[in-house]
């Protein structure tokens, strides 16, 4: 098993980057939240799953171990493929999915392009118990990286079940509209109110 690839970018794509570790290239296949955490960058340490297949042995990167973990828990269920668990990481961040999962949200599980309700209600039964346990590795290296006021807020928004994209534009419209404001519980007042 390879854990991780670190190395330089030769080609990158939204869907798969080439990773040149000491002369040998990686075929690496990502999501989109992978690619717009490495967009920027020339050099990455990428943690690694292969998925082997009778017909294909297939790398998959991850910038996050939340990632990660979130897209092993995703191939543990029934009727749910490596590719169907890369498109739910690249429509939802691995916090809102096991968000969506703990709180049982069947309809942003199925806003999620091939999935259906059957398979949201199969996710939500087979996975909640599971993220139940790392939800605590899950939920620190979310805070870890994001300590900021509006990341707070947005996270407090999200938590509430509000669209993270309208949360994220609500939370820009009041910190353009007051940006004096430095509060946490005012700036998510303001921002519920614009919504």
């Amino acid at each position: 098993m390879i854990a991780y690839l670190n190395g330089k970018l030769a080609y990158k794509s939204p869907a798969l980057v080439h990773l040149d570790v000491n002369g040998v290239g990686y075929e690496v296949q990502i999501s989109l939240h992978t690619y717009s955490r490495i967009q920027a960058l020339d050099q990455v340490k990428l943690l690694t799953f292969l998925h082997i297949k009778e017909d294909a042995h297939t790398l998959y990167g991850f910038f996050e171990e939340a990632e990660k973990a979130m897209f092993v828990a995703l191939l543990g269920v029934s009727g749910i493929g490596a590719g169907t668990a890369r498109m739910m990481l690249s429509s939802l961040t691995p916090e809102d999915l096991q968000r969506a999962i703990l709180m049982e949200n069947e309809r942003m599980l199925e806003g999620v392009k091939g999935i259906g309700a059957k398979t949201a209600k199969r996710i939500i039964l087979e996975l909640k118990d599971k993220l139940k346990k790392i939800k605590e590795d899950i939920t620190h290296l979310s805070v870890a990286v994001h300590n900021t006021m509006e990341d707070d807020a947005l996270n407090a928004l999200v938590t509430l079940g509000i669209a993270r994209n309208m949360a994220e534009q609500a939370i820009q419209k009041v910190m353009k509209s007051n940006p004096q404001t430095q509060d946490l519980e005012e700036l998510i007042k303001k921002a519920l109110k614009s919504l």
